[in-house]
């Protein structure tokens, strides 16, 4: 079953995103402007990728794709491995303050749901940032700790992105599952001489590929023709659908978002680099 994130969810988390905390405190206790990171630390706009959460004593591996950024402007996103957490933060030297949060609802693997809500308690109110070898450690007053390697930016040509969601407007769809609860793997990785290859989730396809700074126009696809199983061909027709012609792209650290005229497409991630 596929689980979607409405447009007005979307929209609010992307209002939150916007809108950053700002910290230092005037005569009446509200927060001044232009304050809202104040640290030494070599700590915001850097991509953090998560590498384990330990609560309450239990430490358990984060998915691929876990991760956090905070910006120079106090804003904060995220990753949980399925859905993203916007939040408004401070940061005061080695103290980072997570405000009010907003999360999507895609539908997610129990164990992804598991470890998204065991982060997003850790990732709450006061935390102690210590920074050590590109390593960073978010810690709660009650010991709970976040532990994070600094990750470099994913190149569009030459990197496996994985299809990670689809895209209809400003609409957020899981990808679609079979009765166990388990999706198709679709790929794509774009080739230095304009080319593009990978699997459609059940049959392997490849195109040529012409790129811009911002958009993509894909050649005919060609591609096997095996019959596959649901969720597998209707996963395979949607991204064919999205594989036409020109669209346009973003590539936003190790997040792929592709979207053709009709608003349509589909959003893909880069594994996360060996540490």
């Amino acid at each position: 079953m596929t689980t979607t994130v409405t447009a007005l969810t979307t929209l609010a988390l992307l209002a939150l995103a916007g809108c950053g905390t700002e910290s230092g405190r005037g005569a009446d206790g509200a927060a001044e402007a232009g304050d809202a990171v104040r640290t030494d630390l070599p700590l915001t706009d850097v991509r953090w990728g998560i590498d384990s959460l330990s609560v309450d004593g239990k430490k358990t591996a984060a998915p691929a794709g876990a991760s956090v950024e905070i910006d120079s402007k106090g804003r904060a996103s995220a990753n949980t491995g399925c859905n993203s957490i916007g939040a408004q933060v401070t940061v005061d030297g080695d103290t980072v303050t997570v405000g009010e949060k907003e999360m999507t609802l895609i539908g997610c693997p129990e164990e992804l749901q598991a470890f998204e809500k065991a982060l997003n308690g850790a990732f709450s109110g006061k935390l102690t940032a210590k920074i050590e070898d590109k390593r960073l450690t978010l810690t709660t007053a009650g010991g709970d700790s976040i532990a994070m390697s600094a990750e470099q930016p994913a190149p569009l040509v030459g990197t496996e992105w994985t299809v990670s969601s689809l895209l209809s407007g400003e609409t957020v769809s899981s990808l679609p599952t079979d009765k166990k609860g388990e999706s198709g793997k679709a790929t794509l990785t774009f080739g230095k001489g304009g080319t593009v290859s990978g699997s459609l989730g059940c049959n392997t396809f490849s195109a040529s590929a012409k790129t811009t700074d911002s958009t993509i126009t894909f050649g005919p696809v060609r591609s096997t023709r095996k019959l596959c199983p649901e969720p597998g061909m209707s996963l395979e027709r949607k991204l064919l659908k999205a594989l036409d012609g020109k669209v346009t792209y973003e590539v936003h650290h190790r997040e792929l978002t592709l979207k053709a005229a009709d608003g349509t497409g589909f959003g893909a991630v880069a594994d996360a680099p060996a540490k």
